[in-house]
């Protein structure tokens, strides 16, 4: 008998006690199964790689595996390779791994170059990432088209007219775009991200040989994002239209636009399978993609549109990269955006911006003439005024961004009460009181029925609007701050209080957001409806709203949804709320982080509330920056 099988036996007790998922233990056994003469080393480090996944790491750094160790005494405890050097040897020797250096023969698990730097990667992730790299160098190293400096500036200048002697972000963000066929856009909440973008999609027009053709498409992760990103394109391109006159038809070019769909709308979602129907034998008929909330694009989705993005298009990727990152593996947006605040733009770049903006760049943004510059740094611009994000909503996000967990808490202290609200130590008895008074204007509306069928429509609009008004962000799913608990909770007490009558898993005001991508439905993971009655009879069907357009879905038909008084913060991504309740748990591990705080307090346009289930949460979680294995 090997080492191996009673690895495995310890490995698969790990996998029933929880400690890692049945999947790693899997992992382990069916490599061993393929090479039962293969080290133990081959099935921890199998289990290990698999168990980071689902974590969020595309990869294990081998430098991390006695840290890693030591959270499995188990494991600790066998005979197992001590450095990184030891830990390559045996990995090498496996035939289930190979050199990323060597050709792909199928192998599950793939070794970078040895060294102190050493990963192991999973074989998809592996691949995602090496295209990814690729697509990134093609598309930094191209350039487009070129416009004329003086042309560029004469648009610019009548796209930005300002008054203000401040650096001007947006601006430069336009006019690095038109330089390359890949732009980063980064910047917190209301620092117009999506303003910025529409302004660039009128500049493209201007200076486009023929700008009825141009083919643009707009996406977001989720159906609710995509729907405020088209919201906001529409809201910034309207005043343009009076802006440019005659000289340009903005209006025809807007219409020509079509709506923003989710990622998985755009690339065709083959149902029961990870394909697309979009892809690099079939690729997208766009010459500019625009895609919003870029922080929750995952590796292998972000993999998916390089691939399906012609070579000629270019792509515009907006978001936070201070938010929490997806579910899933990758922290992309936050990998490319790294540095994106001390700018470190070449010498030839700050010309270019003087010559087309007519701004000078400030000088700590500036590299240094012989100093090397990443290549994305010519193509990144993050925008630093928050023309909407402000106040003591908007300082308290600021304060936990940087790290500041005393100045984070003061500003909870000294704020009005009715804009920040903190409670340490709280009960969950105080959140479903809270809920009661939050979703009272949802429950108002759902009472007032549609005199007539055809007002129905507006009845379902009015309803689901005034859901967004409040809601609930927990940071895990499990105990009596988290979703499960807290939507079990709240439907009790909202039915206590006569605002509705849950008799059944369906009842009319049931709020559910979708599971599961059901492209036959039109329904996409993340999609928030209500259930409400047809206006032909008492048959539920429930309703969603993207922007103004409304859909319906039988309710009998979605098998994939959960009730949704209660979120977890990554689901709430891409949403915002007159008023947010953020409830930390006890429990919460290493969810809590400096990011989710962060994201669950920028949900917030005009009330916070803070629910700690334990006093020292809110500074644990700022204390805790999240960090994600990669090697992009």
């Amino acid at each position: 008998m090997t080492h191996t099988q009673p690895l495995l036996e310890i490995l698969a007790q790990l996998g029933e006690q929880g400690a890692l998922r049945r999947l790693d233990y899997a992992l382990a056994a069916f490599l061993w199964q393929r090479e039962p003469a293969a080290p133990a080393a081959l099935a921890v480090a199998a289990a290990l790689v698999s168990h980071v996944e689902g974590e969020g790491h595309t990869c294990l750094p081998l430098a991390d595996l006695p840290a890693r160790l030591q959270a499995f005494p188990a494991l600790a405890a066998q005979p197992l390779p001590g450095s990184v050097a030891e830990w390559c040897a045996a990995l090498r020797a496996c035939a289930c791994v190979r050199l990323e250096t060597e050709a792909d023969s199928g192998q599950p698990l793939v070794l970078s170059a040895a060294g102190a730097g050493a990963r192991l990667y999973l074989r998809r992730y592996h691949g995602c990432e090496q295209r990814i790299r690729a697509a990134l160098a093609q598309r930094s190293s191209d350039g487009a088209p070129d416009v004329a400096q003086a042309d560029l500036r004469r648009w610019l200048d009548r796209l930005f007219a300002s008054a203000s002697d401040a650096f001007d972000w947006q601006k430069a963000a336009c006019a690095l775009a038109l330089r390359g066929r890949l732009t980063l856009i980064t910047g917190g909440p209301g620092t117009g991200k999506t303003y910025t973008a529409a302004r660039l999609l009128a500049l493209l027009a201007a200076t486009a040989p023929r700008p009825e053709t141009l083919r643009v498409a707009l996406a977001a992760p989720t159906g609710k994002a995509a729907a405020r990103l088209r919201q906001s394109i529409d809201s910034a391109l309207v005043p343009l239209c009076e802006t440019l006159g005659a000289q340009l038809d903005l209006s025809a070019f807007a219409q020509r636009i079509g709506p923003a769909r989710t990622l998985h709308r755009l690339l065709g979602s083959v149902a029961g399978s990870r394909r697309f129907r979009f892809h690099a034998g079939n690729p997208l008929d766009v010459d500019v993609l625009v895609i919003d909330e870029a922080s929750m694009v995952h590796l292998e989705m972000m993999d998916a549109v390089f691939q399906a993005l012609p070579a000629h298009a270019r792509l515009i990727l907006l978001g936070d990269k201070d938010q929490l990152a997806s579910v899933e593996a990758g922290a992309v947006l936050g990998e490319l955006c790294r540095g994106a605040e001390h700018g470190n733009y070449p010498p030839e770049t700050a010309r270019y911006l003087a010559a087309t903006t007519g701004q000078t760049l400030p000088v700590e943004y500036c590299a240094a003439a012989d100093a090397p510059v990443p290549p994305l740094a010519r193509h990144t611009v993050m925008l630093r005024q928050s023309r909407r994000f402000h106040g003591p909503i908007g300082a308290l996000a600021q304060a936990v961004n940087r790290g500041d967990a005393a100045g984070a808490q003061a500003i909870l202290a000294d704020a009005p009460p009715e804009i920040l609200h903190h409670r340490a130590g709280a009960r969950a008895e105080e959140i479903h009181r809270l809920a009661t008074e939050g979703y009272r204007d949802y429950l108002a509306a759902l009472a007032q029925k549609p005199a007539t069928p055809e007002a129905h429509a507006q009845w379902a609009g009015d309803i689901l609007r005034a859901f967004d008004r409040f809601r609930i962000l927990c940071a895990t799913h499990h105990g009596a701050f988290g979703v499960q608990a807290l939507n079990r909770a709240i439907a009790q007490a909202l039915a206590e209080a006569r605002l509705i009558r849950p008799d059944g898993l369906w009842y009319a005001g049931r709020p559910v957001m979708v599971t599961r991508n059901s492209p036959e439905l039109s329904v996409f993971n993340g999609d928030t409806g209500i259930a409400l009655p047809a206006p032909e009879g008492k048959r539920l069907r429930v309703y969603f709203l993207n922007g103004d357009e409304l859909h319906a879905v039988p309710a009998s038909r979605l098998a994939h949804v959960d009730t949704a008084f209660a979120l977890t913060v990554h689901k709430s991504q891409g949403s915002e709320f007159t008023h947010t309740l953020l409830a930390l748990a006890h429990n919460s591990g290493q969810v809590l982080s400096r990011e989710l705080v962060y994201t669950g307090i920028t949900r917030a346009r005009e009330r916070f509330t803070l629910m700690e289930e334990t006093p020292d949460l809110f500074a644990q979680a700022i204390a805790q920056p999240t960090r994600r294995a990669s090697g992009l």
